[in-house]
């Protein structure tokens, strides 16, 4: 394997909350595909996993090296978990083709928080040896 990116984000969370309390809901809408938001849950902590989300979707486009428009929706970019809770990317549209074009098979992705922030880091890796 080679690493082929990395991005690394932060959010603070208190805005992700403001957005998300916004009473049109057009952020969450916008920013999360309908699978984020069910794994988000409704609970006081959804601002928080939807910060550390949109902290990884920032740090997988940093990696492909690509910004939002052109083409590129924040849905785009999907931050799921597995059944053991760890985050897992999955791309669609325009940044799946930039990810294939780069040869980008497997992401290594890590999530945190803190009171004030969440950050995220990402590792993009090749199947080729460097």
């Amino acid at each position: 394997m080679s690493i082929v990116g990395h991005g690394i984000d932060m959010v603070p969370i208190e805005e992700i909350r403001r957005l998300v309390s916004s009473a049109d809901g057009h952020f969450i809408v916008q920013c999360f595909t309908e699978s984020e938001r069910e794994d988000s849950g409704t609970g006081s902590n959804q601002p928080e996993r939807l910060a550390g989300r949109f902290a990884a979707k920032e740090a997988v486009a940093k990696a492909l090296g690509v910004g939002w428009g052109d083409g590129v929706a924040w849905t785009d970019i999907e931050i799921l978990s597995r059944e053991s809770g760890a985050p897992f990317v999955e791309l669609h549209s325009l940044v799946e083709l930039v990810a294939d074009a780069l040869g980008i098979r497997r992401w290594l992705l890590s999530i945190t928080h803190s009171d004030e922030y969440a950050l995220a880091s990402v590792i993009a890796l090749s199947d080729c040896e460097s």
